[in-house]
This record gives structure tokens, C-alpha cells and sequence, in this order.
């Protein structure tokens, strides 16, 4: 069990699961394309840093990785402060 964890397997499960929560929501026209990065992606940099991390990556690869979901958090924070309230 712990092979499937330091092989990365685990958190490509994962991605898989959200790959197919993303595919549903675009499916059935719950959320735009624009709003299903912005939600999406900082848990998808932060797994991808995991994941560099569970097998052994370089360290640069792994603050890029964690570097980029900052923006796109701070995007869709924006995106739902503007919302107007129901």
C-alpha cells in the first residue's frame, strides 16, 4: 500500500475523481469553463505538488507547482465577492 502512495498512483486517483467532477459540471452546464478553472485549479496545482513531491521531484518543480495555484485562488476569491447575493 504505501508503493501506491510513493508512486504518485494516489493522487493521479484523485485527479482522476475531479477530472470527472469537472466533466459532470460542464455536462450539465452547472458551471462555466472560465469558473471551473478557477475552481479547480488551485486544488490541481497543490496536487500536482504533492504528487512531484510523493516521487521525488526537484524542489523548483514542486514550489512552481504551489506557486501557481496562488493566483488562481486569489482570481476566484474575486469572482465570488462580486457575485451578486441571492
Amino acid at each position: 500500500m504505501s508503493g501506491f502512495f510513493t508512486s504518485g498512483h494516489a493522487v493521479d486517483l484523485i485527479l482522476l475523481i475531479m477530472a470527472l467532477e469537472a466533466g459532470w459540471l460542464l455536462a450539465t452546464r452547472r458551471m462555466t469553463p472560465y469558473a471551473l478553472l478557477l475552481v479547480f485549479g488551485p486544488g490541481v496545482c497543490i496536487l500536482l505538488a504533492a504528487r512531484a513531491a510523493m516521487v521525488g521531484a526537484d524542489w523548483p518543480w514542486i514550489a512552481l507547482a504551489l506557486a501557481a495555484s496562488f493566483p488562481l485562488h486569489l482570481l476566484d476569491l474575486r469572482r465570488r465577492l462580486n457575485r451578486p447575493a441571492p
